[in-house]
């Protein structure tokens, strides 16, 4: 078995795992909100979307992290950098819009408010 069939190898099981993720989130996130989101407050389906908006953000990861094993490890063209540049410009715009959607705030701004928020002794929950 060649570094290459190696390489492509771990990048697909983490592919695997990014689906894997997702697809569980989205059904963990079900049970959960059939379980107990009306309870929370917002209702079942912002309960519901917190839920798979966290699971979708954490399968990128690991869809963005494979596309990077399987194009920089194997001898990379021009071509396969280009494309890679793009499609994880596209998986992190989509994070960072499931992030604002999710919260309400870009990811840099939560930390400095939750920060602005301890200096001036409140909590950020």
């Amino acid at each position: 078995m060649s570094l290459v069939e190696i390489i492509e190898g771990i990048g697909s099981a983490i592919d695997a795992i990014g689906v894997a993720v997702i697809a569980g989130g989205a059904l963990l996130a079900v049970a959960l909100t059939l379980a107990n989101g009306r309870r929370e407050e917002g209702g079942a389906y912002d309960f519901f979307r917190r839920r798979l908006g966290r699971a979708i953000l954490l399968g990128l990861e690991f869809l963005v992290a494979a596309d990077i094993i399987r194009t920089v490890a194997v001898t990379p063209t021009r071509e396969s950098v280009l494309v890679l540049g793009g499609i994880v410009a596209i998986r992190t715009f989509l994070s960072f819009s499931l992030q604002l959607e999710m919260t309400g705030a870009w990811p840099w701004q939560q930390r400095s408010t939750a920060n602005a928020d301890k200096s001036h002794g409140h909590s950020a929950d």
